[in-house]
């Protein structure tokens, strides 16, 4: 029996995030495009207001006040926001938003057509988009800047320096910078960890890794340009899908001819018994990871989420690829 299924290259491409890791669906190779920027922050800025941003549509966005009330249209900025010690003043979230726990006890705004009305009541000081669903929403987003609302769209992050880049936009933002390096720092530093390791693992034991982030028989896996693709460069695996550019789409014929070491899936949390229907398909039964039950469950949020714990999923992916070496 199935649950609740939103496919999660909707989730992926909304929310990166999603996320959080909203809803566009995923044709081959139509991943989003949009281009990383990094954050651009007025020298004189430091912790003291007001400052100023170039935020991930290329707008100039002043902030004459430290922030006090806190709006957030997606998973990913919300879970930054926490993270930068922020959710005391986080007065509506975005629907699809689930973590930390505390978010079930603050006001919801909508999806990716967020609730203009909504937001405007909540009066925030700020709101925190995103610019892989900005181009959908651009109607509303104008709508609460005419109504006085600062408005920052947080950039498409597709890479840790990119994350990197959106928690410090986030921070200057907010006055939190302080917490924000520290938060990229032990992040960078566990993931240096991983990548140290993973320089020992001689090329003749590297794993060859199938993603899927989605059911047969629309199979779609993780290409070139996205979070996933450098979690398997960074644990010292290959990726199955690595010659193919964002999320594309395989026939079953086609991805068992790639004969995966191991099949991590990202879907379980929505589909029961998720592995085991993996390890019973005809089709697949001499591929090396069915035949030697290497099908693993990772919690999609964790490999998809533009946020501090992606780290998380790094980690995950490199136990569940490498027990021996990084348990």
């Amino acid at each position: 029996m199935k649950k609740y299924f939103p496919t999660v290259f909707i989730v992926i491409l909304s929310f990166i995030l999603l996320v959080g890791c909203g809803q566009t669906e995923v044709k081959n190779n139509e991943a989003s495009t949009n281009v990383e920027q990094e954050t651009k922050v007025d020298d004189k800025a430091e912790s003291s207001f007001p400052v100023t941003i170039t935020d991930g549509l290329g707008n100039d966005v002043t902030i004459e006040e430290e922030p006090q009330a806190i709006v957030s249209l997606i998973p990913s900025n919300t879970e930054i926001a926490f993270a930068l010690g922020l959710g005391d003043k986080m007065v509506g979230v975005g629907d699809w938003a689930d973590y930390p726990p505390e978010v079930a006890d603050i006001a919801r705004v909508g999806g990716t057509e967020f609730n203009v009305e909504k937001v405007i009541s909540l009066n925030p000081d700020v709101v925190l988009a995103h610019a892989s669903s900005a181009h959908s929403s651009t109607e509303g987003l104008q709508q609460l800047r005419d109504a006085g609302i600062n408005v920052v769209v947080v950039n498409n992050a597709t890479s840790f320096k990119a994350v990197y880049d959106s928690i410090k936009m986030i921070s200057v933002v907010t006055g939190t910078e302080e917490n924000a390096d520290k938060i990229i720092s032990d992040m960078t530093e566990k993931l240096n960890l991983i990548k140290e390791k993973s320089a020992e693992i001689k090329e003749a034991d590297q794993k060859v890794v199938w993603i899927e982030i989605s059911q047969a028989p629309d199979l779609f896996t993780t290409g070139k340009g996205t979070f996933m693709h450098e979690m398997l460069e960074a644990i010292g695996a290959i990726n199955a899908a690595g010659d193919q550019e964002g999320w594309p789409q395989f026939t079953e014929e086609d991805a068992v001819l790639l004969k995966p070491d191991v099949i991590v899936i990202t879907y379980g949390y929505y589909v029961d018994n998720a592995v085991d229907q993996v390890l019973a398909r005809d089709a697949w039964q001499e591929v090396p990871a069915v035949k030697n039950k290497l099908v693993f469950d990772i919690n999609s949020n964790l490999v998809t989420r533009s946020g501090p714990r992606l780290i998380e999923g790094v980690e995950e992916l490199a136990k569940a690829v490498y027990p021996d070496i990084y348990q």
